[in-house]
């Protein structure tokens, strides 16, 4: 009589490790759909086979959360090292299976970490990313905080996003390629990657994570970016800005459009919109600091290109991190480069030049400037010769300070300055190169 799938599918007929038979019957066992789930499971636990894997695979398509636990805890106890096991058992989620995988990374240190901490990324349960945060940024075995990178990947879509945002960036900058260079690959699968791209400063990078990055944001799409920009009048637009717009838009493969406000307030142009296809305009106002334009005329020009296709405003130019740090290095590197200054009351700061305030919000960003760059900041007519300060700069005294007019391309505060003082910001390579970076990541 010929032998019922119970009988011939049972474990005592599972043919050895080196029987030329063990394939082609283990393929019979998956193929079977009848087959007895807790005799096999009852054999592993109790020894009589052994926890292998392609038996595991075999079985893989039967298990449950349940089955899948009991079959970690026989590898927990040693029924096998082959984390080939794992990959099967990982398949599966469940409040229990979480729970014993917390215990055994509680219980056993660094031993078994690197094969455990993916499952725990598997199992998605928000309350673990502390978990593999700690494993992470900890002093911890290179191969256990990679471990814990890869189980962050595995259950991305589960991390509070401003915390994991937060801690991805940490590595990316961190001294360590082998964790910097996968943490960048996780950030650029976040939403809007090309922002939090802009969020690195590629002097923070090692070498090869900053090609990484730029080979990330070649592949990334950009959307039509429009740069608003302050302008002289009639609406003209300084050289250095449209050859800025021109490296710009080849770099991003991407229409790039200069909006001056000292022009007619236009439509959105129709080729600029065409090209976005559906897809948002990007506004970013190239202007440094929160006075009436960036508080009421950037809006307004943002509500009217909004009747015609979705925009995506950006913070002007002056709230960015990255750019205020670029600016206080360029203040460190003029006073470094002059000869020491001195007043009565001991050195004298460098001066940051800018147009006089009418809001008391501009002010406040000016207070925390001045400090945060080591300087003062000054306010300074157009007519800087007329003014107090245009005076004292024109005496040209033996001990003066550095002076860098906040402006970005030359204006008529920089023709009324004397020759002494610092070019206009676009002129210094090192804050192009930082202004450059952060365009070129912009959604």
């Amino acid at each position: 009589m010929a032998c019922t799938p119970e009988t011939s599918l049972l474990p005592a007929a599972l043919p050895g490790p080196e029987s030329a038979q063990r394939w082609p019957w283990l393929q019979r066992l998956r193929r079977s759909s009848d087959v007895p789930l807790e005799a096999w499971l009852q054999a592993i636990e109790t020894g009589a086979l052994s926890l292998d894997a392609d038996l595991i695979a075999a079985l893989a398509p039967r298990l449950d959360a349940a089955a899948a636990l009991r079959l970690l805890d026989g590898w927990l106890r040693g029924g096998s090292r082959d984390p080939a096991v794992l990959q099967v058992i990982g398949q599966h989620r469940g409040p229990a299976l979480a729970a014993r995988l917390r215990q055994a990374l509680a219980a056993d240190g660094v031993g078994r970490a690197p094969w455990l901490l993916p499952l725990l990324g598997h199992q998605r349960d928000p309350a673990d990313f502390a978990l593999l945060s700690s494993w992470l940024l900890g002093p911890q075995p290179l191969r256990c905080r990679q471990a814990a990178l890869e189980g962050l990947a595995v259950g991305l879509s589960s991390w509070p996003l401003p915390a994991l945002r937060a801690l991805l960036r940490q590595l990316v900058t961190g001294l360590q390629p082998s964790l910097a260079a996968p943490a960048l690959d996780l950030l650029a699968r976040l939403p809007q990657p090309r922002r939090a791209l802009a969020g690195l400063a590629p002097a923070a990078l090692e070498p090869s994570v900053q090609r990484r990055r730029q080979r990330r944001l070649a592949a990334l799409p950009a959307n039509p970016l429009v740069l608003v920009v302050h302008g002289r009048s009639g609406g003209l637009i300084p050289p250095e800005l449209e050859v800025l717009r021109a490296e710009l838009q080849s770099l991003r493969r991407s229409p790039v459009l200069l909006q001056a406000l000292t022009a007619a307030a236009l439509p959105v142009p129709e080729p600029l919109r065409q090209a976005a296809e559906g897809q948002p305009l990007s506004l970013m106002p190239l202007l440094l600091l929160p006075g009436s334009h960036v508080c009421g005329d950037v809006p307004a020009l943002a509500a009217r290109w909004r009747s015609s296709g979705p925009v995506i405003r950006l913070p002007f130019l002056g709230a960015w991190p990255l750019w205020q740090q670029a600016l206080r290095q360029e203040v460190c590197a003029l006073v470094a480069a002059s000869e020491p200054s001195a007043g009565d009351d001991g050195p004298l700061l460098p001066l940051l030049l800018h147009h006089p305030l009418r809001s008391s919000l501009a002010g406040r960003y000016l207070a925390h400037l001045g400090p945060f760059c080591g300087a003062t900041c000054l306010p300074t007519p157009y007519s800087a010769p007329d003014s107090d300060a245009g005076r004292s700069l024109l005496e040209d005294p033996s001990d003066r300070p550095v002076v860098l007019p906040l402006v970005l391309a030359s204006n008529r505060l920089t023709e009324a300055l004397p020759d002494w003082c610092a070019e206009p910001l676009l002129q210094r390579p090192a804050l192009r190169a930082c202004l450059l970076d952060l365009l070129l990541c912009l959604p």
